[in-house]
């Protein structure tokens, strides 16, 4: 069958992007709090999972300082900021969760058996017409797709920091249905994004493929001890002439996460320069140092070194 007949056939029988209404974000971490923020300022009912209250408040908490970054980028007014944080509820019963919602955005720790354990939960609990996606960074749908239980309903979604970019990704993995890839990419227009359908499987997408590469240098001239993190970030940002350097823009992703998929590959691959860079981010992690979010990772904030005038001239 042809791919038009297909989506044709899709939209005469399956989910249509006017049917979807309740958006479920599972996970309350950072990329979770900016997921459940860019739906309900679209006029989605969101509803944010977490295993514990305490962890969706805290999250809440975040997310509502987020949304104020929003307002600063000129992404919305202070009025819609406030209707969208109104949209948002938090529950962490699964069941709650899973009822009447439409589209599902998982975005918890990047562990494949811990994300098909959860889609498995949820494939009992939502009704057969969801839509089940994946905000991974660095995985790929195919590691944990026979787990969720839906594997022609499921893809890779993944964003990135919403207050600077509209560009997210879309992933099939080989089981992949064409009108599923299709509907989250109108779901994906209908939030403002613009969506990047990748045609086969790649590990950390388009973007992240490259950042991951960079990171990676910048982590290894670190570990090795080759120059000060300062020296290393103000190399990039003096010869590109960008606002941030690599270790900058790890305590925006979070020290944490950047330490997971670090660590995480380091164990698939063997590599050893990769386990030393793991290491040296577990230290920054041991010590409470996780950026942006917890107020200190390699910089201190809200005001960090690298955004005064003399940090390019005061090495």
């Amino acid at each position: 069958m042809e791919y038009e007949n297909l989506q044709l056939l899709s939209r005469e029988n399956g989910l249509k992007i006017e049917d979807i209404k309740k958006v479920l974000i599972v996970g309350g971490g950072t990329m979770g709090q900016q997921t459940a923020l860019i739906c309900a300022l679209h006029g989605y009912e969101t509803v944010m999972h977490d295993i514990s209250m305490e962890i969706l408040e805290k999250g809440f908490d975040r997310l509502q300082k987020n949304s104020r970054r929003l307002i600063e980028s000129g992404i919305c007014s202070k009025e819609e900021a406030a209707c969208a944080v109104g949209r948002i509820s938090l529950t962490d019963s699964a069941e709650t969760a899973a009822l009447d919602s439409d589209l599902i955005i998982e975005s918890v720790p990047e562990d494949p058996v811990l994300k098909g354990r959860i889609f498995a939960r949820f494939h009992k609990l939502c009704k057969p017409e969801t839509i089940f996606t994946t905000n991974t960074s660095t995985l790929v749908p195919s590691m944990f797709a026979n787990a969720v239980g839906r594997a022609d309903k499921f893809c890779a979604f993944h964003f990135h920091d919403i207050a600077v970019t509209k560009i997210v990704d879309i992933m099939p993995h080989p089981g992949t249905a064409p009108e599923t890839i299709e509907i989250v990419r109108e779901f994906a227009v209908s939030i403002g994004q613009i969506p990047i359908e990748l045609k086969t499987e790649n590990h950390g997408y388009v973007f992240n493929n490259m950042l991951m590469a960079f990171i990676d240098a910048a982590l290894g001239l670190a570990s090795r001890k080759v120059a000060s993190i300062e020296d290393i970030d103000r190399s990039w940002m003096g010869v590109l002439h960008t606002q941030v350097g690599p270790f900058g823009m790890i305590d925006s992703i979070g020290v944490d996460t950047v330490w997971k998929v670090t660590d995480f590959w380091a164990g698939k691959t063997g590599d050893k320069q990769a386990f030393k860079n793991a290491a040296f981010l577990k230290e920054y992690v041991d010590n409470g140092r996780l950026g942006i979010k917890s107020g200190r990772g390699f910089y201190d904030y809200p005001d960090p070194s690298f955004v005064q005038k003399d940090f390019l001239t005061n090495g």
